[in-house]
């Protein structure tokens, strides 16, 4: 049995897990208003309940980004002035800072830094920028 399928997810879910896990920086992002799945460069699965896809995620080893344990503040600060992660495609030369893409283990320590739960992404690689 699929890790995906062990949690009940649909099998479309389990693929794309699977596609995220072949990407670099491919990641499941949980926030206030749901979750999104980056599988892709340009490539991305919306939606409302994260739970049971959080698990899977977790369950496959694809690192998660769940920032609703965290002020909205802190949340608006991280995607206004932060970078992005580049998905699919390579990251920007540092410095990062707002519009530039960076390494998933970059941003994963800002949201760590600022409270979230960053499971799948050990601390020592996420505290490495240039990881």
């Amino acid at each position: 049995m699929h890790a995906a399928e062990s949690v009940h997810i649909h099998a479309h879910h389990a693929n794309l897990i699977a596609e995220a896990l072949a990407t670099e920086g491919g990641h499941l992002s949980i926030g206030r208003g749901g979750f999104i799945l980056w599988h892709g460069d340009g490539a991305r699965l919306l939606g409302y309940d994260p739970e049971p896809i959080k698990a899977a995620c977790i369950e496959a080893g694809l690192p998660v980004i769940d920032s609703r344990g965290i002020t909205f503040d802190a949340v608006a600060r991280l995607v206004l002035r932060g970078p992005m992660v580049a998905v699919g495609a390579p990251p920007d030369p540092p410095p990062y800072g707002p519009f530039s893409y960076a390494p998933l283990a970059a941003v994963a320590a800002a949201y760590r830094a600022a409270g979230a739960e960053v499971a799948n992404l050990p601390e020592t690689a996420a505290d490495d920028p240039g990881a």
